[in-house]
């Protein structure tokens, strides 16, 4: 049996807890596109408990002002719930906050391109923008969560992390993509009870895209049904769009606003953390949450089989930068 520090000899994850002290936390996200959008109104909808405000920025200044406006109209009678202040913020003021969100992304496939794997078409774009973004933190000596939401998440975690030449912790970049995928798992395994296993028992690793790991069970591991749902789970987007839609509405609610919101509660959640040995490592996806002593991975055991498939996602990340 194995555990998933068995990827590496040793991991980055120390004591960086930025945030988990205050009571309310303030939120920037940058983008305000379809991800960025549905992640903004989930946040002032569910995220009172949690967060105090949230700044949005975005290239077009009259996308912040629609939002602005739009989200601050957003009340129950008589204003007697508390919503997070929806407010517009400069570029200069992107990193004065707990925690940065980056959905930017640029040259998205339209819903007629078929292509196999989405997300990997954008990686070489949006690593020019989340570069220029990691620099801007590490010379503002940024000290909250560096929140990836853009595709291909890990990848662009790690293109972040080495953009700031050590002005930024490996654990202080997160990445938010594998909670969509567990929620696509979900979703299949209450359609067809041969994957019903995995609503109690499975688990969800490595990136969000090709080389994502779906285990049906971590106590009775079946190769050949997690293979199953694994697939059913990666091309669920290609079926949405075979509908003729962008698929975002699920990531940016999954993947997005409950991943960001219990990561700020020190909750358990899906996410991609740093694994590995300064900047050979690569970020891989796993349950995890945030503690007083800084992040720690669910400590649970995994057969040999279930742990070998996760290692060559981890190879295969690294190999990507």
């Amino acid at each position: 049996m194995y555990k998933l520090t068995d990827l590496d000899n040793r991991t980055s994850f120390k004591g960086y807890v930025p945030f988990l002290l205050k009571d309310k936390k303030t939120v920037n996200i940058l983008a305000l596109g379809d991800v960025g959008g549905m992640l903004l109104t989930g946040l002032k909808l569910m995220g009172g408990d949690i967060v105090e405000s949230v700044g949005i920025c975005d290239m077009n200044p009259q996308m912040s002002q629609r939002y602005e406006m739009e989200m601050n109209q957003i009340a129950f009678p008589f204003d007697s719930i508390k919503f997070p202040d929806v407010k517009i913020i400069t570029m200069e003021e992107l990193f004065d906050c707990d925690i940065f969100i980056f959905c930017a992304s640029k040259a998205v496939p339209t819903v007629d391109e078929k292509v196999q794997d989405v997300r990997m078409i954008q990686f070489e774009s949006n690593k020019k923008i989340i570069d220029q973004y990691a620099r801007i933190a590490a010379d503002k000596d940024f000290k909250g969560l560096f929140a990836v939401v853009s595709d291909p998440v890990d990848p662009l975690c790690k293109a972040a992390y080495l953009a700031a030449e050590g002005k930024l912790l490996a654990e202080q970049i997160q990445g938010f993509g594998l909670g969509v995928m567990n929620s696509r798992a979900i979703y299949y395994a209450k359609k067809d009870n041969r994957y019903e296993s995995y609503l109690k028992e499975g688990r969800a690793f490595g990136p969000h895209g090709q080389d994502l790991v779906i285990a049906n069970s971590i106590l009775n591991y079946n190769e050949e049904i997690s293979q199953e749902l694994t697939r059913l789970t990666v091309d669920s987007n290609l079926k949405v769009r075979d509908f003729g839609f962008k698929p975002y509405i699920a990531p940016a609610l999954s993947s997005g606003l409950i991943s960001i919101l219990l990561t700020l509660r020190g909750e358990w959640h899906y996410s991609s953390n740093f694994i590995g040995k300064d900047k050979e490592g690569a970020y891989v996806g796993a349950l995890n949450r945030m503690t007083e002593h800084g992040t720690e991975l669910e400590d649970v055991l995994l057969p040999e089989k279930l742990f070998l498939r996760i290692k060559n996602a981890y190879d295969n990340l690294k190999n990507i930068i």
